[in-house]
């Protein structure tokens, strides 16, 4: 059923700003404390303006941005429905590498290793904790046309994922994402990532199969939920013999209000 209760009309003096800006405020605020949860299908655009005392021309502006930045997914004659984390969304926002020749597959994931731990600087960094605080750390293989192309190291503030076990990250349905959004209510919206060359150490190369010291691409993601919080930061290790990171880049939405 659609979210109809979770919008009211707009005050007028919250307009010191572009008022799609204000709706999209609105929308954010809707999806972020669950009155509009994941799958759920947002109001018809005519009663959804009615509500927010706008016109629909306003609220389709506001809807196309948080479509664009995948908050929401339009369905061809079903209507505009809040985002769930499922494996095309992983693989066509959050997954970078394809074998060198183009083709792209959601990779086999292997768990290596899960064990909580106390936090080290570069994770504390990134994730607004102190060292020594409780993190979650799992390691992962990713596998593309059976091959180990990725050693993921993956930190989690153990606050956040309270409850989360081995075996139950082991036995997640669908993607590590879609688990943080179904489990623990947490929805990844962006990340920030950072790549550089370095040598393989030894865990890349003991998971990946490669000599010690090859040279690899390590990508460093800090991933966001709503309002920029960190809720997980992940290095990745990419054998690039055979595989390229590929990220598709388009103009960003401009930020002048």
């Amino acid at each position: 059923m659609p979210a109809r209760h979770a919008f009211r009309a707009i005050a007028p003096e919250a307009a010191g700003m572009p008022l799609y800006r204000v709706v999209k405020r609105a929308l954010l605020r809707a999806i972020e404390s669950g009155q509009a949860p994941p799958g759920q299908a947002l109001p018809s655009e005519t009663e959804l303006a009615a509500s927010l005392g706008v016109s629909i021309g306003t609220l389709r502006k506001a809807v196309d941005e948080l479509v664009a930045e995948h908050l929401l997914v339009r369905r061809q004659g079903r209507g505009t429905f809040v985002a769930t984390h499922n494996p095309d969304r992983f693989l066509f926002q959050y997954f970078h590498v394809e074998r060198a020749d183009g083709l792209r597959e959601a990779p086999e994931v292997d768990l290596v290793s899960y064990e909580r731990q106390r936090c080290e600087e570069d994770a504390a960094q990134a994730l607004g904790l102190r060292v020594g605080d409780p993190v979650v750390q799992v390691e992962n293989r990713l596998r593309l046309q059976g091959k180990a192309v990725v050693h993921d190291r993956l930190m989690l503030p153990a606050a956040l994922f309270k409850g989360l076990s081995e075996k139950r990250f082991a036995e997640r349905e669908a993607t590590i994402y879609q688990l943080y959004q179904s489990d623990f209510g947490i929805t990844v919206v962006r990340a920030l990532e950072r790549a550089r060359a370095v040598a393989a150490d030894r865990a890349a190369a003991r998971v990946l199969g490669i000599p010690l010291g090859t040279p690899v691409m390590q990508v460093r993601r800090t991933a966001l939920t709503f309002g920029d919080r960190p809720v997980e930061y992940r290095v990745s290790t990419i054998d690039t013999r055979h595989h390229d990171y590929v990220h598709l880049l388009s103009r960003p939405t401009s930020r002048h209000e």
